[in-house]
């Protein structure tokens, strides 16, 4: 149930104001794959797909182009990188797929925009230019990147001490 949780803010949180980048989006997908079975992918996909869809016709009035196309897959591969956390969700792994998530993002969408907006030369040093461009966003989408996963992977332990410390368990010895 968490994990649909966190997919529902993370697609609220991308209609709400925030700095740009800044968002839960990897953090949702990384719990979804680590937590959900591959049968249920479909449903956060389409959560998100749905929202990339509002946002680009209902808010921002862009048009639709093909590299939508590669952000959805993309959405399907960290889907499927989460549940390479699922046997052992341990600190250091679980950064390391944030990381990995923040990185491929970046490398991914920064070259289909070069590609299918050609904001810059269609050449290795318009590419370059497209990459330096992409910084600002890159250091905001992975420090909400780990943020959030971490965050998210943290909060059924949380939510399990907290219940220990509001319930704690019966002594059941002392009635015997």
């Amino acid at each position: 149930m968490l994990a649909y949780v966190f997919v529902l803010v993370a697609v609220a949180v991308r209609f709400l104001p925030h700095p740009w980048a800044f968002t839960p989006v990897v953090g949702s997908l990384l719990f979804f794959g680590a937590h959900r079975s591959r049968r249920e992918f479909g449903i956060a996909l389409a959560c998100l797909v749905a929202s990339d869809v509002a946002l680009t016709k209902l808010v921002y009035g862009f048009p639709f182009t093909w590299d939508y196309l590669v952000t959805w897959a993309w959405y399907g591969a960290i889907l499927g990188l989460g549940t390479c956390l699922r046997p052992n969700p341990k600190p250091l792994r679980v950064i390391s797929a944030a990381l990995v998530s923040s990185v491929s993002f970046f490398l991914l969408s920064n070259f289909t925009y070069w590609a299918c907006w050609k904001p810059f030369p269609m050449n290795l040093k318009g590419l370059e230019m497209a990459y330096v461009a992409g910084l600002p966003f890159f250091r905001r989408a992975f420090e909400g990147d780990l943020l959030f996963t971490v965050a998210m992977f943290a909060a059924p332990l949380t939510l399990e001490a907290l219940a220990a410390l509001f319930h704690p368990a019966e002594d059941h010895t002392a009635a015997a």
